[in-house]
């Protein structure tokens, strides 16, 4: 298992990297087929001085990618912050694994109320196109738009990848019904489950 340690805008020492490669051995006894880890160590000035410095840890291997981040203002309290969010990851998605082998979606699925699209900007204020959507006025607007290859994954899997990313919810593709789906986290280790049906779909 390969471990590299990388510093964006501080400097990393050798000790630091000793230490980092010694507490991440430990990792391959949550998680089997690890290849390489990658640990970020990076600075932002601009940040509370107790989140000044931040490090992610990245497992990469056979399965999904694993990923953690977490800030201090020490980058080895930082450090161990971070590994121990990716160990409780990894606990949280081999419990799933345990709990919910065989897992079936029921037919009833929880559909969040959606708002009315149809309000009418008034005639007047300037219209501007940000990244594909029309802005009224001068009213503040941040779109970050990234696009993800998409292999379709069954429910099982994509719950593994939410869990392995830390996120409380996960958008992918329906291996079964082709659908764009995503399942989100409810209450300890309760799921949910939305798919789209397509309008015009065959």
């Amino acid at each position: 298992m390969d471990v590299i340690v990388t510093g964006r805008r501080c400097t990393i020492s050798d000790d630091f990297r000793e230490k980092v490669a010694e507490r991440i051995t430990g990792i391959e006894r949550f998680r089997d087929r690890v290849q390489r880890v990658e640990v970020q160590v990076s600075t932002n000035q601009h940040k509370q001085p107790d989140q000044a410095i931040q490090v992610e840890i990245t497992l990469i291997g056979k399965g999904p990618v694993v990923r953690s981040v977490a800030s201090a203002d020490d980058k080895s309290v930082a450090f161990e912050h971070a590994l121990d969010k990716m160990k409780a990851q990894l606990r949280r998605a081999a419990d799933r694994r345990k709990v919910h082998r065989g897992l079936r979606v029921s037919d009833t699925l929880e559909v969040p109320a959606t708002a009315d699209a149809g309000a009418q900007a008034e005639d007047g204020p300037q219209v501007r196109r940000i990244a594909g959507l029309e802005v009224t006025g001068d009213g503040p607007l941040v779109v970050r738009e990234k696009i993800f290859p998409a292999t379709p994954l069954t429910l099982a899997q994509a719950l593994d990848e939410m869990e392995l990313v830390g996120h409380d919810f996960f958008l992918y593709v329906d291996a079964e019904s082709g659908a764009p789906s995503v399942v989100y986290r409810r209450k300890a280790y309760d799921y949910g489950v939305i798919h789209l049906d397509v309008a015009g779909k065959e």
